[in-house]
């Protein structure tokens, strides 16, 4: 399957499908019984009847006093503790059954501040209301019942697409991109109770990704009727989730007064979230002094012969503690996959061109799309990596070929080397940091839709094709930000950005058919910025190249702030790249932009992909709720047994 990068198509979000069966479904006025405050339904346990013994009196007073006092505990008052919150969160309940009278013109309010407001006001029609935190907890739900459709659906274009490699293997992608999806957006409603909304937006942002990711792999099998209606299913539940997404941006940055919310802007527009100084955010780095669990080498004496039999034998959901695998040194030929189980892996190597991982997957061999391509791939969160090679090696003349592609939220990756071409790093989705790495290719050699942060790296230009004397146009980078509201962006501090050896003796030799560019956007809002870093003078005067004609142009994001070296001038860059204010450039430090990764994933809560379900299903009861379940399942007992017993 060959691939090309695309900018997301102007499908209009509010369009919804035309067979009548595959219009998004809403809920009734009925919420899931889960997300309200449980009544218990008793069933009679004691019938009065003439055969009745002289105890019946005395049984059903006993009974009834047992009964009262489960009332009681089933319906307490909150102690002053309950609360209370912290001034810098805002905690969003689940749905309550009540709507105020005023809740039209709330919904109305709230919606305006997100992309799509008629979609928005209409899918709440038959959903709670009453309060902007009930409105972001419907509009979670309404994105994620309708994911549940779009996976069916997409289960059955594989099940029909036997014998057709490229259709297969787009139908499995699908799959997978929504489960991930699923995934994120249950962790989100998980954390929004616990008014953790800086979570709930990075992984509402990559729930929004996956699922346009799967619309995308669609887009070039895209020959049948129900392959169409899917993609304009999904088309709509895109716009769902955006505006799931721009309703917990506006609580985030504006409070609880819909009043004051509005769309989500960018930098590009003047908007620039409130963040911290940036100075007390911690050291991020591979951790030092880690124990190996298991090793991997070439010539025996290990545990295990390949990278990938290391991963498998680590525990599934591990987020007690970290799993770390020695890889020694060694060329080790394979395809590497993390699955999204495997939390908290760490691979060691013996260091940068010493312990190698090689592969030569590309898309130009059948069944393949860039996503397939990676040598090293890396789905489980909490991942660490330091001391490594990983390459593609499918050469320049190859299109796509990814040596590391991670997906794996607060992800840490130091003293590492990435080597390929076009799409070298794919940094997919969530938060990322990438510590003195060194990352050589041509086209588009970093890129994806995550929040990334590469700090003291050294970025490498290569050649590109069998005959570089020719001259060529590379670019280094291609964010593909598809939302405002997305709060993803590569961020580059204290970078080198040069070519390499073989590079820069062709770009000495001919500069000006050698044309080399910080970035281009591959979709609408591509956010890149630069800052402090030392910029070698094959960069070109303009800095930043188009994608094609005038995309994107007004709504990306391409900032430099206090750059060094030839290629650093700014009088010569394209109208359409900005200078980042001193006053606002913390908002790309590791403590705002990455939220200084906050805890790490040991002291997340235990979340089981097996579980994913609806976020409706995942609404966590108060704490003295809680305490009232257990005290009504002990009373419910002792009921029964002194109903047995009298």
């Amino acid at each position: 399957m060959y691939e090309t990068r695309e900018h997301f198509l102007n499908i209009p979000l509010r369009q919804t499908p035309s067979p009548n069966s595959l219009r998004p479904h809403r809920l009734n006025s009925t919420l899931p019984s889960n997300s309200l405050h449980p009544t218990i339904k008793f069933k009679t346990l004691y019938k009065s009847s003439p055969k009745c013994t002289s105890h019946s009196s005395s049984t059903m007073t006993i009974i009834s006093l047992l009964f009262t006092s489960l009332l009681l505990l089933i319906h307490p008052t909150p102690s002053a503790s309950d609360h209370h919150h912290h001034p810098r969160r805002r905690s969003i309940h689940p749905p309550s059954i009540k709507n105020t009278p005023s809740s039209s013109d709330l919904t109305h309010q709230a919606c305006s501040a997100t992309r799509n407001p008629q979609l928005c006001e209409s899918s709440l029609i038959h959903y709670p209301t009453g309060t902007p935190t009930e409105i972001i907890q419907s509009a979670l739900t309404i994105s994620s019942n309708n994911l549940k459709q779009a996976q069916s659906m997409s289960q059955t274009i594989l099940e029909s697409a036997s014998g057709n490699i490229n259709k297969t293997t787009a139908a499995k992608n699908c799959i997978e991109h929504l489960n991930n999806s699923a995934y994120r957006l249950k962790s989100t409603a998980d954390a929004l109770p616990r008014g953790d909304l800086k979570n709930a937006r990075a992984w509402t942002s990559a729930g929004l990704a996956y699922q346009y990711d799967c619309w995308s792999a669609l887009k070039y099998v895209n020959d049948t009727k129900t392959i169409n209606e899917t993609m304009s299913f999904l088309n709509t539940l895109i716009g769902y989730t955006s505006n799931a997404l721009s309703l917990m941006m506006a609580y985030d940055v504006f409070g609880d007064k819909t009043t004051s919310w509005a769309p989500p802007k960018t930098e590009r527009e003047g908007f620039w979230e409130v963040g911290g100084s940036g100075g007390g955010a911690p050291e991020l780095g591979v951790l030092a002094g880690l124990k190996a669990d298991v090793t991997v080498c070439k010539g025996g004496g290990c545990d295990y012969v390949t990278v990938q039999e290391a991963v498998n034998a680590g525990p599934d959901w591990g987020y007690d503690r970290r799993f770390v695998i020695w890889v020694k040194t060694g060329v080790y030929e394979e395809t590497v996959r993390v699955g999204l189980e495997k939390v908290n892996v760490v691979v060691l190597g013996d260091g940068m061109g010493k312990t190698v991982i090689t592969g030569s997957l590309n898309v130009g061999q059948p069944g393949l799309s860039t996503y397939n391509t990676a040598t090293f791939g890396v789905v489980g969160d909490g991942f660490m990596a330091s001391g490594l090679t990983i390459e593609n090696t499918a050469g320049p003349d190859a299109h796509q070929a990814v040596a590391f592609r991670s997906d794996s939220d607060r992800s840490i990756i130091e003293n590492c080397e990435f080597l390929g071409n076009q799409d070298t790093l794919y940094a997919h989705s969530l938060r990322q940091f990438y510590k003195s790495c060194r990352i050589e290719g041509n086209v588009d050699f970093i890129f994806g839709n995550s929040a990334s942060i590469f700090q003291d790296c050294s970025i490498l230009i290569r050649p590109r094709q069998q005959n570089p004397e020719k001259g060529e146009n590379n670019a280094v980078t291609a964010h593909g930000r598809i939302d405002p509201a997305q709060s993803t962006g590569f961020v580059f501090q204290n970078c080198l950005i040069n070519g390499t050896e073989e590079y820069m003796r062709l770009y000495n030799s001919n500069p000006k058919v050698h044309k080399n560019f910080l970035g281009r956007p591959w979709k609408e809002f591509s956010r890149t910025v630069f800052i402090d870093c030392n910029m070698e003078a094959l960069i070109t005067p303009q800095g930043w190249m188009p994608w094609t004609g005038d995309f994107a142009l007004k709504t990306l994001y391409y900032g430099e702030f206090e750059n060094s070296g030839k290629g650093s001038d700014l009088s010569g860059r394209v109208a359409w790249s900005s200078r980042i204010p001193a006053e606002h450039v913390n908002v790309y430090s590791v403590g705002n932009f990455l939220q200084g990764f906050p805890s790490p994933p040991a002291l997340q809560p235990l979340v089981s992909y097996a579980a994913t379900k609806t976020a409706a299903q995942f609404f966590r009861p108060s704490r003295y709720t809680l305490q009232s379940y257990r005290s009504a399942y002990f009373l419910c007992s002792l009921m029964v047994s002194s109903f047995m017993i009298v």
